[in-house]
């Protein structure tokens, strides 16, 4: 309701709804990111993958889901592969609520394991540090896993978050899986890039058990073992978020 004062007097101009439907259920997932801005110890930029984090969000957003961001130190973080000029990605760049939770995600500490049903691994090439040798992202995760029957999913680099992943038996989260996410072949071993990765991804599921498949490049595929959800690439996202919701529902 709209009220001016004319002439000493209030009177009602106009109207509006304001009781809409909230297609918002409560049910929460997290996305894991890197805080690191250069691979290694080298000057070479490195950033999330805009396009990663945008297509996984946009489908959980749109299924009702409250989507959190963690990072080793929690924070800003940096991010690549911005297109402003892709339709989905300039409208979470200009949104304000989703660039202030890329501006200040949380830490592990921050979070509690029972509030989510899923964590999501993000991409691009910074999460090859700092992500998966975090003893409190670790152990966050699997709690999520193991305890609350929670899903575990990465995206192309961001398989590099699982790989080290371990059950309260021992034995490697991926052993015995079939894995995806992007594969040590498309990478280029003569970039400064590359002899600064601290490890190999496809090396270190195969090592670690896994059973790791890629498609050609440019190719969305995804896996999907028990409540295990990888994709190859940031065409794989919106297909591993997609599954995802089928599964917790």
């Amino acid at each position: 309701m709209f009220a001016k004062k004319i002439k000493d007097d209030w009177k009602i101009i106009s109207k509006t709804a304001t009781n809409e439907h909230s297609i918002q259920h409560g049910k929460r997932i997290l996305f894991i990111v890197s805080n690191v801005h250069f691979h290694g110890t080298s000057s070479l930029p490195v950033g999330a993958s805009f396009s990663e984090i945008v297509n996984a969000y946009h489908e959980f957003k749109i299924a009702g889901f409250t989507v959190d961001f963690i990072s080793p130190e929690g924070g800003a973080i940096p991010l690549s592969y911005i297109n402003t000029s892709n339709e989905l990605q300039k409208k979470y760049l200009y949104d304000a609520d989703f660039m202030h939770a890329i501006a200040n995600t949380k830490k592990p500490s921050d979070v509690t394991a029972n509030n989510y049903k899923a964590v999501h691994y993000i991409g691009g090439s910074s999460a090859m540090y700092g992500v998966a040798n975090s003893q409190p992202i670790q152990n966050l995760v699997m709690d999520i896993y193991e305890n609350h029957n929670g899903i575990i999913s990465s995206v192309c680099h961001g398989t590099a978050g699982i790989a080290f992943l371990t059950l309260r038996s021992g034995e490697f989260l991926v052993s015995g899986k079939r894995i995806s996410g992007y594969p040590d072949e498309y990478e280029n071993p003569k970039k400064e890039y590359y002899k600064q990765f601290p490890f190999k991804i496809t090396e270190t599921i195969e090592k670690h058990g896994g059973d790791f498949n890629y498609a050609p490049r440019n190719t969305p595929y995804i896996e999907v073992d028990g409540r295990v959800v990888t994709g190859q690439n940031y065409l794989s996202s919106a297909l591993v978020a997609k599954k995802i919701i089928q599964l917790i529902n």
